[in-house]
């Protein structure tokens, strides 16, 4: 891709307290989503890698925000995934209040990617994530993935429902995704290189 060199990333650190997040005058691209939404292999899948973003054996493992430095260009920051059941009241309340912190200092993200299963309608937690991100005022990419699980007759029904549910914008690009076949790949990137 013109002008962002993939290839060249590198894990820089997790960050478990407002103190330790990244203010950079590089771009922030910070990417969010259920922990089972397939986060990790969307990150993999742009950057061309199999395991960089650490593909959790169970989800719900990422409780820190992740940064990557991209190409000396830009960061990824993964935030950690939300929504699974299994996790302890505690660390979903912890959870909760770094995620707070998080979007409450201005000028962390520059946009928002934001990933949902291309299958489902999104739930409460994906709803409260869009909000978040509309609020912070970031540009705001939706990511629909596991478009491969889908029938062709599928594909545009299950969009509308994800747009209407999230209460989109018009203007919020919603790209029908998979991180398994690279779909929607080069449309993602895309919008990540404008930043630069």
């Amino acid at each position: 891709m013109a002008g962002l060199n993939v290839n060249k990333a590198e894990f820089i650190k997790s960050a478990a307290s407002p103190a330790q997040f990244i203010r950079s005058s590089m771009p922030s691209v910070v990417f969010a989503g259920k922990s089972n939404v397939g986060k990790s292999s969307v990150i993999n899948r742009l950057l061309n890698r199999k395991n960089f973003a650490r593909v959790g054996a169970s989800p719900g493992k990422t409780v820190h925000v992740n940064y990557f430095c991209i190409d000396e260009k830009l960061y990824f920051v993964d935030l950690p995934g939300y929504g699974y059941a299994k996790v302890s009241q505690s660390e979903r309340v912890r959870w909760g209040k770094l995620m707070e912190d998080f979007f409450a200092q201005p000028r962390l993200i520059d946009l928002g990617v934001m990933i949902v299963d291309a299958r489902h309608k999104p739930t409460a937690d994906d709803v409260t994530m869009a909000q978040w991100f509309k609020s912070s005022g970031c540009a705001l990419v939706v990511v629909a993935n596991k478009l491969d699980k889908l029938k062709k007759s599928e594909i545009e029904p299950n969009l509308e429902l994800i747009r209407r549910t999230l209460e989109l914008p018009e203007e919020v690009l919603l790209i029908p995704f998979s991180a398994e076949k690279g779909q929607g790949r080069e449309n993602l990137l895309s919008q990540i290189v404008n930043l630069i």
